[in-house]
């Protein structure tokens, strides 16, 4: 499992060389989907790798690095068999920087996919249904979370066993959805006072927006960060909820006055102020 890991690492760290790497103004996190691998000899595996890809690309919050980006990268390392390129470390510590940060990785328990017949033995449908555990790797220092079990309802009557494995996926979006939510928590930082009233901060702009998914009525919890003795030390100084969308990438939130006297004494200080999305 380690080597496998570090060969992962490796791959994604080749983004950067060939062209995967964010944008500079592109602050999303980097997230690495591996191949979800299987007990059983299923051709229809495939389809909850792309179900995860694309549940994590449609929510904007993230560059996702996928199968068709790593084969292209596998196919130019094949042709590059250098051992100074292999061995760089300078290379896998530039991915853990610039390239995914974290790894999705996941197991397939089942996928048993059924014909449906008529009375004279002709197929007429499929039914499927799935199951599988998903754990979270940070590509930097190996750790991951604990595996989350995944159990889909069974497929409705479907004309082919590929859409009837996608209907068993689309019963558990909620679910998966909401893995997102807790496993990557939407933080940003707090750019500028946009309106002060008295000494107290009122209406701030924050860099997470649409392109984060972040919505209107949505709220952040407040944080100021020190740096003591080389370790963070966070101060809590409140909330905000999210006014109105500025853009893609920007939100203006409105502050209550108590914390905002808070908010403002730190702002100019010129103390770091960091804001996480509060999950409901």
């Amino acid at each position: 499992m380690k080597s496998r890991l570090s060969v992962l690492i490796l791959i994604m760290a080749a983004c950067i060389r060939f062209g995967y790497a964010q944008p500079y103004n592109d602050t999303r996190q980097v997230v690495g989907v591996a191949e979800f691998t299987s007990t059983e000899n299923s051709p229809y595996t495939r389809l909850v790798t792309e179900k995860i890809i694309e549940m994590l690309t449609n929510s904007k919050r993230f560059k996702v690095v996928d199968r068709t980006s790593r084969d292209k990268i596998t196919e130019e390392l094949e042709l590059q068999k250098s051992e100074a390129f292999i061995d760089s470390e300078n290379l896998v510590e530039q991915g853990m920087a610039v390239a995914a940060e974290k790894l999705i990785t996941g197991e397939i328990i089942k996928i048993p996919v059924y014909r449906i017949k008529n009375s004279d033995g002709s197929v007429r449908g499929y039914k499927a249904s799935v199951a599988f555990q998903m754990k979270v790797v940070d590509v930097a220092t190996g750790l991951s979370t604990e595996a989350t079990s995944f159990d889909g309802k069974a497929s409705e009557e479907c004309l082919s066993p590929e859409s009837a494995v996608t209907m068993a996926m689309n019963s558990l979006e909620d679910d998966i959805a909401e893995y997102f939510r807790t496993n990557f928590p939407v933080t940003a930082k707090l750019m500028k006072i946009v309106k002060q009233e008295k000494g107290a901060a009122r209406i701030v702009l924050v860099k997470a927006g649409k392109r984060q998914g972040i919505k209107v009525g949505d709220k952040f919890k407040l944080e100021s960060i020190e740096m003591l003795d080389g370790e963070i030390l966070p101060t809590e100084l409140g909330t905000a909820t999210v006014t109105e969308l500025k853009g893609e990438v920007y939100a203006e939130c409105k502050i209550g006055k108590k914390e905002g006297q808070a908010v403002y004494e730190h702002f100019n200080a010129n103390k770091q102020i960091n804001c996480t999305l509060i999950v409901k």
